[in-house]
């Protein structure tokens, strides 16, 4: 249906959609994008795959879309993709360059990094989130490429699965090592993104009506900042060491030992006040944050 997404189920399916030959094996295959051939119309709606897409653009002319927002890929970078996220496109003309890996679950399953490969958060990032490489870094990743491709051409065997799956952790640790570099080289934009973090939840837990809701939850406050959850959290945690829970405590933390110091209000009323439904669940955050019952601190406090 053309209002619905396309779900692609399996490899072969995707590789017929791009008028390519058939997969030399049936759960792993790279598409070259200079050899791709598709109408973007047929895509309006999006596509779903059932298999892993990890996306090695050299240059890209067009945008993606995931969520509200576009993003422009002219300068190539790497983009990841998990089973059964939405992966919409919108272009007049796409003119790709470089490739793209496809790796079906069934494939890793019997290996450690069936587990492992879901530590990886960048599968969780939006395309706004890509992984933007120097030209030593994409000379590295495209040996990998060429690496897993030569394999499948030229060696399948009883060793070509336990090969590939080496690649494959091999270029995901690469686009590990790359993104923290990532997070560095752009340090001045990330600590932009903890400003507006710190005015954000400043607004939040000074808005009694908003707090009567409940406490910001980390979904919330990466809408906000117009990011992912996964990267907000990496990002965070990359310049100051704490995820974006850890600050949302922080705030919260910093709130209550005011509302405490100021002597108005109990416990228990400050507790509500900052979107607590039962005052025991606040007790045991703040004394988890603070080594001290709220109670204790208070006596502290006044006795001071």
């Amino acid at each position: 249906m053309k209002n619905q997404p396309k779900i692609f189920y399996t490899l072969s399916e995707l590789h017929k959609a791009m008028e390519q030959p058939k997969p030399l094996h049936p759960l792993i295959s790279i598409i070259n994008y200079g050899e791709a051939i598709f109408d973007p119309k047929d895509f309006e709606q999006g596509i779903i795959m059932d298999f892993y897409k990890i996306s090695f653009k050299t240059s890209f002319n067009g945008k993606i879309k995931y969520g509200h927002g576009f993003y422009d890929f002219e300068e190539g970078g790497m983009s990841f993709v998990a089973p059964g996220q939405l992966l919409k496109m919108q272009e007049e003309e796409a003119d790709y360059s470089g490739m793209s890996l496809h790796i079906h679950p069934d494939f890793i399953r019997p290996y450690a990094l069936n587990a492992n490969i879901k530590q990886y958060g960048f599968f969780n990032y939006t395309a706004s989130e890509a992984l933007y490489l120097s030209e030593n870094e994409k000379e590295t990743i495209l040996g990998v490429y060429n690496s897993i491709q030569n394999e499948l051409k030229e060696r399948i065997d009883n060793f070509s699965q336990d090969v590939i799956i080496s690649q494959i952790e091999l270029l995901l640790n690469y686009s590990n090592r790359f993104y923290n570099r990532q997070f560095i080289t752009r340090k001045a934009i990330n600590n932009d993104v903890l400003a507006q973090l710190e005015s954000l939840l400043n607004s939040y837990f000074n808005d009694e009506e908003a707090l009567l809701n409940g406490l910001p939850t980390v979904a919330f406050v990466a809408e906000q900042l117009k990011l992912s959850p996964r990267y907000l959290s990496d990002l965070l945690r990359n310049l100051s060491g704490k995820n974006t829970q850890h600050f949302i405590h922080d705030k919260l933390i910093e709130k209550a030992k005011e509302y405490i110091m100021k002597g108005n209000f109990s416990i228990a009323e400050i507790a509500y006040k900052l979107g607590f439904e039962h005052p025991q669940s606040f007790n045991k955050l703040f004394k988890q944050k603070t080594n001290s019952t709220p109670i204790a601190f208070q006596k502290s406090f006044h006795k001071n």
